[in-house]
């Protein structure tokens, strides 16, 4: 697939990004690096793990390379893959394995979203699981000194899991449509 395919998925997914993340403030955090144009949203288009792992790879690397004040965060979505949630947490796993062997344990993190995200103990169709839902499967890859930084300050950081959720609680079932449209 081309160039104008990817656009497709990252404008989607930028979409999301600024309507739903953004717009129910699911990540008090997420705002200022956004604002700041300091989000790189990606995709990778193949359709096999060890590539979407490469990638993963590369995007660490850039990361790992350019200064946060440049680039802060970056969004890996992976349109042609892992549609299954499960397989896809199972891909998650080998995700963070690899980080850790290649020693960024403590200094990135992964965070994920998917289509169909649901947590232990949920039903599929239970609201908290939207907090985790975007349009296709994605690797959030996440600078822990930022994040540590931005916890410090936060005046409840444990909070924001109940927040999110009473957000989704609260949204009307057809606001919950059109937030999550793709659903």
């Amino acid at each position: 697939m081309n160039s104008e395919h990817q656009n497709i998925y990252c404008s989607a997914t930028q979409e999301w990004l600024q309507k739903c993340v953004l717009g129910l403030n699911l990540c008090p955090f997420a705002r200022k690096p956004s604002i700041e144009n300091r989000v790189r949203i990606v995709s990778e288009l193949s359709e096999d793990e060890l590539s979407v792992l490469e990638r993963l790879l590369s995007e660490v690397e850039k990361l790992d390379t350019t200064d946060s004040e440049t680039l802060e965060t970056t969004l890996l979505v992976i349109p042609n893959l892992l549609a299954d949630f499960l397989d896809f947490n199972d891909f998650v796993f080998t995700a963070n394995e690899l980080l850790h062997s290649r020693g960024w344990e403590g200094i990135y993190q992964l965070a994920h979203f998917h289509p169909e995200y649901q947590f232990a103990g949920t039903d599929s169709l239970d609201r908290e699981n939207y907090t985790n839902r975007s349009p296709y499967p994605t690797l959030h890859i996440i600078r822990e000194s930022s994040m540590s930084e931005l916890l410090d300050i936060h005046p409840d950081p444990d909070s924001i899991p109940n927040t999110n959720i009473d957000t989704m609680c609260n949204l009307s079932s057809k606001q919950l449509k059109d937030y999550f449209y793709w659903l």
